[in-house]
């Protein structure tokens, strides 16, 4: 108990974690830019029937970014965070281990060099970009009439744009849309680790290969058909509300496509192997174990013969074990001569069937979902609703907002409610609160989180 004690009084708090956060701060800064004068730039400089494909153009490439991120994120995830300093052959656990922790840090420094590359091209511009004759005279008259005027003051421009009755119900709409979306990608890899057994490597890869190219698609497609139509808002209005609407209603099959609960002992089963609904720290205890005094704190999972998951050797009634790291296994149960071998039991056929069908269900929804896109895109250039001299300002804010009220607290929220369906967390080595170890696959807040913005943002 001393020892432990003192582990504790040495234990060291880490701020690294600022580096992080002034890194992200800085690369905010940097591309904050991009969006909103090139949206301006391609509403200025395009045929009126041609912005729809060049916006579907842009944020189709936009997407190649995530897509290459997930799958540097999926080969990163299956290395080891210390690889390079330890005998990655000693580790006992493996990428499908809930414990596993993968070389994260390597990601930044991959982004980082290709973000400064990225920036080079840039030095390269010239200070002003000349316009074409023709090209002038698809400018508005207002814009002509105030080109060498100065707008009359930051805070009266924000007035102007915060009581645009149809800027301001677009915004609001385009937010909860964003909240949706955003807790759902930040938590599509691990919904898949929990619901469906799968590595967090496999699952970022998916989403890499599956998800991002169907959604790039549907933008395409989307520019393509407004295009060739000659969309007006109405009409743009009307396919977003329509392709939305549609991917919501697709988007429901998740809830008969998931999988039940793995069976582990004292948590989900009972020893004996019938379904328990209450989960207990008593429950751990049953007669096999009753001599071994096995810790509740440990979370180091064992697969037993029975194809039940015991939360440690100890707890299974192991009292002993044979070879090492990964190929490690502790047989001797003290009640039969039965075995386990390490790591979580896998799930069954059926598990696997329905995970084919949910990532079927998912490229269709997202492909479809994105298809009435473009015309969100063509929302927001804000010739189209607001003063031509409040473009830039306009869609500044737009970029703002949507990263303030959406990608900061999203993932929070989503995280809390997600943490709500936890059956065992894990404990620190000074008895605080540790990650999540088991959550309740079965709880709709899993498969509603997703959902939960969607009927509102089709408003629009």
């Amino acid at each position: 108990m001393e020892d432990e004690q003192t582990d504790c009084a040495k234990e060291i708090k880490s701020y690294w974690w600022l580096f992080l956060l002034i890194g992200n701060i800085l690369r905010g800064i940097g591309e904050t830019p991009i969006t909103p004068l090139g949206i301006s730039y391609i509403d200025d400089f395009s045929q009126p029937e041609n912005t729809p494909l060049y916006l579907a153009c842009l944020h189709t490439v936009a997407l190649f970014g995530p897509m290459t991120g997930f799958m540097l994120g999926s080969y990163l995830a299956a290395l080891y965070v210390d690889i390079g300093f330890v005998d990655v052959d000693s580790i006992s656990i493996t990428p499908r281990d809930i414990r596993w922790v993968g070389a994260w840090w390597l990601g930044f420094l991959v982004a980082g060099v290709i973000t400064l590359l990225s920036g080079i091209p840039f030095c390269f511009l010239p200070k002003s970009l000349e316009k074409n004759d023709e090209d002038t005279e698809t400018i508005p008259e207002k814009m002509k009439m105030n080109e060498n005027k100065k707008m009359s003051g930051f805070l009266i421009s924000m007035k102007k744009l915060c009581f645009n009755p149809l800027y301001a119900l677009l915004l609001f709409m385009t937010l909860l849309q964003m909240n949706s979306f955003l807790g759902f990608i930040t938590y599509k890899p691990k919904y898949m680790e929990q619901q469906y057994g799968q590595s967090i490597s496999k699952a970022n890869f998916i989403t890499g290969v599956s998800t991002l190219p169907a959604a790039a698609l549907g933008i395409f497609l989307g520019g393509l058909i407004m295009k060739k139509y000659k969309f007006g808002l109405v009409s743009a209005s009307k396919m977003s509300f329509g392709t939305s609407f549609v991917a919501f209603l697709m988007s429901l099959l998740v809830f008969i496509i998931g999988c039940e609960n793995n069976d582990v002992a004292g948590i989900t089963v009972t020893y004996n192997g019938s379904r328990q609904n209450v989960f207990q720290d008593h429950l751990l205890y049953s007669p096999c174990n009753a001599a071994c005094k096995c810790s509740l704190m440990q979370w180091d999972p064992v697969c037993g013969e029975n194809n039940i998951t015991y939360m440690s050797a100890c707890l299974a009634g192991c009292k002993s074990s044979m070879g090492s790291g990964k190929d490690r296994v502790t047989p001797s149960f003290q009640a039969s001569n039965s075995s386990a071998i390490l790591g979580t039991c896998p799930r069954n056929e059926n598990c696997a069937r329905m995970f084919m069908y949910y990532i079927i269900s998912q490229v269709l929804v997202t492909f479809v979902f994105a298809l009435g896109g473009t015309g969100d895109f063509v929302f927001y250039v804000p010739s189209r609703s607001v003063s031509p001299e409040l473009k830039a300002l306009a869609v500044g804010v737009y970029m703002l907002l949507i990263r303030v009220l959406a990608g900061i607290p999203a993932p929070i929220y989503f995280g809390a409610l997600i943490d709500k369906t936890c059956l065992k967390w894990g404990t620190k080595p000074c008895g605080e609160q540790g990650a999540c170890r088991m959550y309740d696959d079965g709880q709709a807040v899993w498969k509603t989180a997703e959902q939960a913005a969607r009927p509102a943002s089709m408003l629009r």
